[in-house]
């Protein structure tokens, strides 16, 4: 294990960057900025963020209509020799586009792959930009390409390590109840209550389409019968294909979870749940402007 590696991981953007480097992202007018066409600027394919939330960015692109992009996203030259390829702040740059600027501040480096990884993991869980699934991905990302240690890991992010282990332990989860806990319908609390089940994905299927809370999952999962009771799924309450999708689709616009039972005939309920009250008033917002 190279010594490069360890310290790089570390200590993150500022092992990779230089002090002057920092400032500068931190303070657009600082020298080390230039402006550059924002379509001369494309995404990285092995960036770690897979879900960006439609109202987070639709916020962020009024600021920057009104104030401009107060901190540069940090690029290289893309590999293919063509145009910049971005190292840190996609989100930035998404919603530069909404808010249909022509060029926006960047920092240019010259990073190798892996550095371009390590920077990007480090920043958006440093940020808490990622959902647990994207946190947990990235962490394996490390380990198998670069064959990080989770003691290193856990240094560079500022975690413990049981965190990192934890976090890794979700990916041997079937991919139907990753994708709840990717889009919030399920919590990191019930996704450790129903781990070690046989019949995980049943179990979260009901846990979702129940709304039941972390305890009561915790409850039941304890209780004499209680697991059989929640495996039990009937044939009304079973939701079809389409009505998944429409859920993931109005989940990933919103950033939200969203939740449609269908009643009977053709009236229903559709549930929106938030976190932070900020959420609720963005909801109000948008409902209002429509």
């Amino acid at each position: 294990m190279s010594k490069e590696r360890t310290r790089g991981l570390g200590r993150g953007l500022s092992a990779l960057l230089n002090d002057g480097d920092m400032a500068d992202a931190q303070n657009p007018g600082a020298g080390g900025a230039q402006m550059i066409p924002i379509g001369e600027i494309n995404a990285n394919p092995d960036q770690p963020r897979r879900v960006f939330s439609e109202t987070d960015l639709q916020s962020l692109s009024a600021s920057i209509s009104e104030k401009g992009l107060l901190q540069p996203v940090l690029v290289r030259p893309a590999p293919g020799g063509d145009g910049y390829q971005i190292v840190a702040g996609e989100r930035r740059w998404r919603a530069a586009q909404m808010a249909r600027l022509h060029e926006i501040p960047v920092l240019i480096r010259d990073l190798t792959d892996r550095e371009t990884l390590e920077i990007a993991i480090v920043e958006n869980v440093q940020r808490a930009d990622l959902n647990p699934v994207e946190e947990a991905r990235a962490y394996k990302q490390l380990v198998d390409r670069f064959e990080h240690t989770q003691d290193e890991i856990a240094r560079a992010v500022g975690k413990s390590r049981s965190h990192i282990a934890n976090m890794m332990r979700l990916l041997a989860l079937p991919e139907s109840v990753l994708d709840h806990l990717a889009s919030g319908r399920l919590s990191m609390g019930h996704a450790r209550a129903i781990a070690t089940a046989p019949n995980c994905e049943v179990l979260a299927d009901n846990i979702v389409s129940q709304g039941l809370s972390v305890r009561q999952a915790e409850n039941l999962m304890k209780a004499p019968g209680g697991k059989k009771a929640l495996e039990v799924k009937s044939a009304s309450s079973a939701k079809d294909a389409d009505t998944r999708a429409l859920e993931q689709d109005i989940s990933h616009r919103l950033g939200l979870s969203v939740e449609i039972d269908h009643g009977k005939g053709e009236a229903g309920r559709l549930t929106i749940s938030y976190t932070r009250l900020e959420q609720l008033d963005d909801i109000i917002r948008r409902l209002n402007a429509g």
